[in-house]
């Protein structure tokens, strides 16, 4: 029996084992419940610590965060992984307490409900969904598409294989809303991380543990002025780029606002930071260093080419099954929540205050799903995948944050100052991506003075403008 026919038998019979397991588990869950948008987007309140662990991790971790981290084949990426331990810390400490106490579906509701504005909670829905359909839905199936041609060396076009990905990846969205989403997050969590820890023993053993050669600025963890991650942004804004992703964005949350209880969903978050602390650095630099010394700089295409050379036949197909599942499961998270952002944040405050959920958001992942194919070709023209993620998302990051940021700290602020200051905040940092970044600075730091530019304009704003004095809260959530 050939190789390749190995790989492809080792494929389908892995993936269907998910599936089938993942229905096992969901069977009887359906839609026509009292709470029919909870069950589709909180999988009814059920998930217990180890599915919200399990897909918080694997939400996170695809082929973007494989290969766009290991396509830049030096060990400073790492750092990222790292500062997530802190974004999770402060999900699990600060911002969890205040969802369950406001009882929220997404993350947005919790401005409706501090700013008392609905259209505040739609215009930051907004900007999320942009996110994720333009940004991470798209970037997520063109990563996916690109490691399994290279690691199959599959002579087809890649928007054949991510035509695939995203219609697959639909389909669990739409028949299986989040609890679905979770349980294949956490059986395909499973098995990544073992395979992606076997990627890493097999290609130190094709290097005999050698690492002389390579240069020391790939596997410094101290980054320079030139460097992708200089180390003073440490310093500034990375700290708040995580705060802004683990906390506030809508596709990781959601997972943690799907427990039954606070403590469940804190158990959660804390299980999954001690994965990203102990095995997630390792298995997203370590095999781009080693790629840089058997093939050179060849940036995106590291990953995949390594795992198709270390890896034998049987076993490369077992990792395909789970790089697979990973990039459907991230590729649907995003499409959940995305969805889940325009019923609960725009339609039903718009259009129909009771819309058939199951039949809308079917609707909408299907145009979601077709969009996210149309922007594949901008993200192949990506020198690097996970820097150019980066920069984007600062477009809605810290404007963002910064108003999470003051709705919690503040009482008395007027919603439109609060819109106000994100509209200045996405154009501030657009000037400084695609105009001039003042002084040469680095991106990172960018974010933080656009998050502080943001804050001060939605203060002044309030006071100037509409003549509100806020009122510094001293609590995060109100007495009961």
């Amino acid at each position: 029996m050939s190789g390749s026919l190995i790989q492809i038998i080792v494929f389908f019979v892995i993936t269907a084992l998910i599936g089938l397991l993942t229905y096992i588990k969901c069977r009887g869950h359906g839609h026509s419940t009292a709470s029919e948008t909870k069950e589709y987007f909180l999988a009814g309140g059920g998930l217990t610590w180890i599915f919200v662990a399990g897909s918080i991790t694997l939400t996170n971790l695809s082929t973007d965060q494989l290969v766009g981290m290991n396509g830049n084949q030096m060990a400073l990426l790492a750092w990222w992984e790292f500062a997530a331990v802190i974004g999770l810390i402060i999900l699990a400490r600060i911002f969890l307490p205040v969802y369950y106490h406001y009882q929220c579906t997404t993350t947005t509701e919790l401005l409706e409900k501090r700013y008392s504005n609905k259209h505040i909670r739609a215009l930051i829905g907004l900007l999320f969904f942009l996110g994720s359909s333009l940004i991470f839905m798209p970037a997520v199936i063109y990563s996916g598409s690109l490691f399994m041609i290279n690691m199959f060396n599959l002579d087809l076009p890649l928007m054949y294989v991510a035509t695939a990905f995203a219609v697959i990846g639909a389909l669990y969205a739409i028949f299986g809303g989040l609890r679905a989403v979770a349980v294949s997050d956490t059986y395909s969590g499973v098995l990544l991380l073992v395979m992606a820890i076997v990627v890493v023993v097999l290609a130190m053993v094709a290097i005999d543990f050698d690492f002389s050669g390579i240069p020391a600025e790939r596997l410094t963890l101290i980054g320079d002025a030139d460097s992708p991650l200089p180390w003073q942004t440490l310093l500034t804004g990375m700290i708040f780029i995580q705060t802004f992703y683990w906390s506030t964005n809508q596709t990781i949350t959601q997972r943690a606002m799907a427990a039954p209880n606070i403590k469940e969903a804190q158990k959660g978050v804390y299980a999954a930071a001690i994965i990203r602390f102990i095995i997630v650095p390792t298995i997203i630099v370590v095999p781009g260093i080693i790629s840089y010394k058997l093939y050179g700089d060849i940036n995106d295409a590291a990953y995949g080419t390594l795992v198709g050379d270390v890896l034998p036949d049987w076993l490369s197909g077992v990792f395909a099954a789970a790089l697979a599942a990973a990039v459907l499961t991230t590729y649907n998270s995003n499409l959940n929540s995305a969805t889940a952002l325009y019923v609960c944040d725009i339609h039903e405050a718009y259009v129909n205050k009771k819309p058939e959920v199951a039949k809308l958001s079917g609707m909408v992942t299907a145009i979601l799903t077709v969009v996210s194919l149309v922007m594949v070709p901008i993200y192949a023209q990506a020198e690097s995948i996970i820097n150019l993620l980066q920069e984007l998302y600062g477009l809605l990051s810290m404007p963002i944050l910064s108003i999470f940021i003051v709705g919690l700290l503040f009482n008395n602020v007027n919603p439109y100052a609060g819109i106000s200051a994100v509209v200045f905040g996405v154009l501030l940092y657009s000037y400084f991506s695609f105009i001039h970044a003042p002084f040469e600075l680095h991106y990172i730091h960018l974010m933080l003075v656009t998050l502080i530019s943001c804050i001060a304009v939605a203060l002044a704003l309030n006071k100037l403008v509409f003549k509100q004095s806020a009122q510094w809260r001293g609590r995060l959530v109100d007495a009961d």
